[in-house]
């Protein structure tokens, strides 16, 4: 399994053009093994929508419902291990709860995170993947 990071979800749900080939093809080889997302990511579609940061073509709920619903997709729960992994990430990482999550999701999983976001790709006790 792979997870994805919130923006590569998002891109990826819509057919993106900011979301290249190489993780696009990416994405699909993993599809069989299993597309994580994190449960906060789902908060954070629904805060960028409230923000009027995201314009989605259904209401939220329902977007939220089919883009869980695509090929491979497996939501991945904010279990207490997940939570206290956040708050202790090895090393120095940036104070965005949610990103400390998605990478904790990761780490927990022991599953390569695919994200575009240059604060997490330097980031060197999680695994990237492309």
């Amino acid at each position: 399994m792979i997870v994805l990071d919130t923006h590569i979800w998002i891109w990826w749900v819509h057919g993106d053009p900011q979301l290249t080939q190489v993780y696009q093809d990416f994405i699909q080889l993993n599809e069989t093994q299993g597309l994580g997302i994190s449960a906060i990511s789902c908060w954070e579609v629904a805060k960028l929508v409230e923000r009027g940061r995201l314009a989605l073509p259904v209401p939220v709920v329902d977007w939220l419902s089919q883009a869980l619903g695509y090929p491979g997709v497996r939501l991945l729960d904010l279990s207490p291990q997940i939570a206290v992994e956040s708050t202790q990430l090895p090393g120095t990482f940036h104070r965005d709860p949610a990103d400390q999550i998605i990478v904790a999701t990761a780490r927990v999983f022991d599953s390569p995170l695919t994200t575009m976001d240059q604060n997490i790709r330097a980031y060197p006790h999680v695994r990237i993947a492309p």
